[in-house]
Parts: C-alpha cells; sequence; structure tokens
C-alpha cells in the first residue's frame, strides 16, 4: 500500500529552481521503488515572494507549509533584493519561518566523501575520514534576542546593539538533540560556547553539563568558540557531533562544510517538537549562475534524502538516494564547482538524469 506525504516546495531564487527540479525527479523515482506518493505543492518565499507578493514570508506560503508533512526549500536570496531595508529582505522570510514552525534544531552534517578528499583545501591526512555533525540552535540566541535596533546616541554617534539571550528550556532541548543525535553517532558530543566572557554561554555550559547526567553514554567536552574554529581547521577528526548556539553554529557549521571541498555537496535538516521539519541545502542561492545549468545539485538531492530519513521516517529510500551520489561520483561525473583533471564536466540536468538511473539500476 502506498505512503502518502505531502511535501511543500520553496524553490526560492537563483538556482533554487534549477536544483528544485531535480531533488523533485529524484524522490518520483524512488517514491516508485518504495510506492511513496509524494503530493507536490509549490509557494514562494524570499525574493520570489517580495516580487510577488511584496513580502518575503507571504502568510499563505507559511500556512502550506504548516499543513505539510515536510518542507523542501532550495535557496534564497541575490543581489537584486540586497538594498531593502532588513525586514524585507529574503533572509528575513527563512528566519520567519524557522520561527513559525518550531524550528529550533539545525542538523548540518559535514562528511568528507572519498571521491572528493582532493577538492579539499586542506591536506587529505587532516580532512580524510571526517564525519561531523553541528547541531545548531536556530530559534534563539542574538539573531532573535530582545532588544535590539540602531539608535542615536546623546553624542549624536549612532548605535547599533543586539541581545544575546537563552532560557534554560531552550537549552535543554537543543542540548538534549545534541546528546540523541552523539548517540547514534559514535558517541562524542562537543559543546561550544564563550563561557570565559559571556554570562549566557556560561548558563549554557551549566545546563549542558547538568544534562549530560542523563547520557553516561556520550562523551561531554566543552570547548570556546574561538578555539573550536581553530580545531575544526587544525585537526577536524577529532569531533564527531557539535551542539552550539545560534551564531556560534552559523559560522562553525559553514567551518566544517568548507572542509569538504565543495559546499554544493551539503545538506541539512531543521526540526521542532513536533509539526514538519525543514530540508535545504547549506549552499546560498548563487544568482551569478542562476539559468545555465551550472549548479551542483547535489546538496538538494541530499538535503530530499534527509527529508525522508528525518522527516518522513523513509530511511531506507534515504540510503538509497545516498548510494546514487556515491555511484555517479564515482563514475567521475562534476559539475563545475567539483570538477578536476580527468572528470566528466555535466550541467545540473545531466547530474540528475544520472542519480536517477544510478537509482534505477541499484537493486539492493
Amino acid at each position: 500500500m502506498a505512503q502518502h506525504y505531502n511535501v511543500t516546495l520553496l524553490p526560492g531564487d537563483g538556482i533554487g529552481p534549477e536544483i528544485m527540479a531535480v531533488a523533485v525527479e529524484v524522490l518520483k523515482a524512488i517514491g516508485k521503488q518504495y510506492s511513496l506518493d509524494f503530493n507536490f505543492t509549490e509557494v514562494p518565499i524570499g525574493g520570489a515572494a517580495i516580487d510577488a507578493t511584496g513580502s518575503p514570508l507571504p502568510d499563505e506560503t507559511l500556512e502550506t507549509c504548516r499543513q505539510s508533512d515536510a518542507v523542501l526549500l532550495a535557496a534564497i536570496g541575490g543581489y537584486k533584493w540586497d538594498d531593502l531595508p532588513r525586514q524585507q529582505r529574503p533572509e528575513t522570510g527563512l528566519l520567519g519561518l524557522r520561527a513559525g514552525l518550531g524550528l529550533f534544531a539545525n542538523l548540518r552534517p559535514a562528511t568528507i566523501l572519498p571521491q572528493l578528499v582532493e577538492a579539499s583545501s586542506l591536506k587529505r591526512e587532516v580532512v580524510e575520514g571526517v564525519d561531523i555533525m553541528v547541531v545548531r540552535e536556530l530559534t534563539g540566541g542574538i539573531y532573535f534576542g530582545q532588544p535590539k535596533g540602531i539608535f542615536t546616541a546623546e553624542t549624536g554617534e549612532q548605535r547599533g546593539f543586539n541581545t544575546m539571550a537563552y532560557t534554560e528550556a531552550e537549552i535543554d532541548r537543543i542540548a538534549k538533540v545534541g546528546f540523541e543525535t552523539a548517540q547514534k553517532r559514535q558517541g562524542k558530543l562537543c559543546s561550544v560556547d564563550k563561557a570565559n566572557v559571556l554570562d549566557v554561554s556560561q548558563l549554557w555550559r551549566d545546563r549542558v553539563t547538568h544534562l549530560a547526567a542523563q547520557y553516561p553514554e556520550v562523551e561531554l567536552s566543552h570547548l570556546y568558540v574561538d578555539n573550536a574554529a581553530m580545531q575544526l581547521v587544525r585537526a577536524p577528526k577529532q569531533f564527531d557531533t557539535i551542539v552550539t548556539g545560534n551564531l556560534f553554529g552559523d559560522i562553525l557549521s559553514d567551518a566544517a562544510a568548507m572542509l569538504t571541498g565543495s559546499i554544493g555537496m551539503l545538506p541539512s535538516a531543521s526540526l521542532g517538537d513536533g509539526g514538519p521539519g525543514l530540508f535545504e541545502p547549506v549552499h546560498g542561492s548563487a544568482p551569478d549562475i542562476a539559468g545555465q545549468d551550472k549548479a551542483n545539485p547535489m546538496a538538494q538531492v541530499l538535503s530530499a534524502a534527509m527529508m525522508l530519513r528525518y522527516g518522513l521516517d523513509c530511511g531506507d529510500a534515504a540510503a538509497k538516494i545516498e548510494r546514487a551520489v556515491l555511484t555517479v561520483l564515482d563514475r567521475g561525473d562534476r559539475t563545475g564547482d567539483m570538477m578536476s583533471p580527468g572528470m566528466n564536466l555535466v550541467g545540473c540536468q545531466a547530474m540528475g538524469e544520472a542519480l536517477i538511473a544510478a537509482i534505477e539500476a541499484d537493486s539492493a
């Protein structure tokens, strides 16, 4: 009997529609093999939504996402909208979507695939075998803290300020995700903060340490964020699972992403206590190559695989997509961002066709 899922598609801007089209075809192919019936509903977000409605997150878009089983996002933003007031920019729509869906936990894997180890800017011996999961708190911290703003001081000088704040409950729930994620991996959790300077980080460290007693099988360590950034590029294989706040997680997950050699390969999942999760590649909208069939769709396809695994509990189907990615890379197919001597340069659409062929040939 077929399983039915309502999936909201947010193609967004730039290369978003191109890579989303590939992911949808891959999902259709995998759906035929596993009796998964996807009902796709496409709605605008980001710059596309601004152009269509004047808002980066229309009410209809948010409501459609809330009513779905999972949300698949491609990319948002672009030069066209950079001069808009902050509250009207595409990125504000993404923050609103995360908050509106209650998505407080962002999971971003950074795994060095054997086929791409030479693409990393770091030495082979440093990055070979790296497999890191960054668990980032997503709806609190300095991005959402109040008060914030820009005002004119008594001196006549403008002053900008933001508030970094976390409650015990916000820390506890993301820490639990970190511990539970580490349990499913290698059993090592590194909590990153700045407790030597920030009071909010001291509370963070105190709560994570307190919760560690509930997870005796997980080895907990702590690092200050500046040291963590250094260690990520010095000796990344020491890390298994990292849990950290919104700002630090934003920075560290991007640093971890570049260990892999191409940000075009990296997916992410944003999860809450219930309701649909949001699944998206970590890269941007790349407006400079939009519409040229040059985009790498792999991160979008792998985000669809994360959607199957974490959002729809279809782990076998997710695994087959992930195997297809490795098969295509083994064959030597590369988009421009991954290209190296001796490889086959292919476009976005051709990469999608290769992935579908690999899925159909996989009898496992």
